[in-house]
């Protein structure tokens, strides 16, 4: 999800808020055009599906740890890592999927 732009920043303190994901470098668990909610003051852990903004990008993610470092992971192997230069950059948790008209096929991730 790199064409997030200032959905998240547009939102007060710790609302909770949704996107639309755009693209396939989280798939297969996140498809295009699911919707995804994102609660911005969640606990990181370790495997947390998260929004982070690095370089100025918004990028939605897997928070992974190697060797004491931080980095985002895309599910889909055609995608590298990006590292994160700390947990700052993280501005929510992904707690919850959903597909358009498709109630039964939504998700929760807490």
């Amino acid at each position: 999800m790199s064409a997030v732009h200032d959905a998240a920043a547009g939102c007060s303190g710790g609302e909770v808020f949704a996107l639309r994901v755009l693209g396939d470098s989280m798939a297969p668990e996140f498809i295009e055009g699911e919707i995804i909610v994102i609660e911005p003051d969640g606990a990181l852990r370790e495997g947390s599906f998260v929004l982070a903004q690095v370089a100025g990008e918004w990028i939605f993610r897997q928070l992974a740890r190697t060797g004491g470092r931080w980095h985002l992971h895309a599910l889909n192997p055609a995608y590298a890592d990006r590292p994160l230069p700390d947990l700052a950059a993280v501005h929510g948790v992904i707690i919850q999927k959903a597909v358009p008209g498709r109630r039964r096929l939504s998700r929760r991730y807490i």
